[in-house]
């Protein structure tokens, strides 16, 4: 069991809510794997969670996400080689992390892309991910053996 859930789970209420609504996020959303993968590594990247990170690193390749993808990640949306869309979707990660909203252009700019329930879903996917960081980063919630956080940058959280 990860130590996510182990540690989660010490409050059993919260727990048992929790875990449905990240899982319809993770396994049920609307969004395709890579767009979520995304969204939640520089989220990771933007909260100095390792542990999120580490756990997600897997996931994201699964779902098309290449080393050198991983590398541009934590440039940011500004980094070569991305395309218009996932420049869009890395800048919504960052606005809501800093401004707490994605601006109009991007929000418009992912509207060309995305009906409303799928933009709403952009802006949850990233408020959920934020919540587990803020968890897992104050609990200090340790990735498990097997996974790496391998191009995370030096001096996040949780990174040993």
């Amino acid at each position: 069991m990860p130590n996510i859930f182990t540690t989660l789970a010490r409050h059993a209420d919260l727990y048992e809510r929790f875990m449905p609504f990240g899982s319809q996020l993770l396994r049920n959303g609307l969004l395709p794997a890579r767009v979520r993968e995304l969204l939640i590594l520089r989220t990771a990247h933007n909260t100095r969670a390792a542990y999120e990170w580490g756990r997600h690193v897997p996931l994201a390749k699964a779902a098309g996400v290449t080393t050198e993808d991983l590398q541009r990640i934590v440039q940011g949306p500004e980094a070569g080689a991305w395309t218009d869309l996932e420049r869009h979707l890395l800048r919504a990660a960052d606005q809501l992390h800093h401004d707490a909203v994605v601006c109009e252009a991007t929000w418009q700019a992912l509207a060309s892309h995305y009906d409303e329930a799928a933009l709403i879903e952009i802006t949850v996917l990233v408020g959920q991910y934020h919540l587990v960081a803020f968890f897992l980063n104050s609990a200090g919630v340790r990735l498990e053996p097997g996974f790496e956080h391998a191009g995370f940058p030096e001096g996040s959280q949780n990174d040993g």
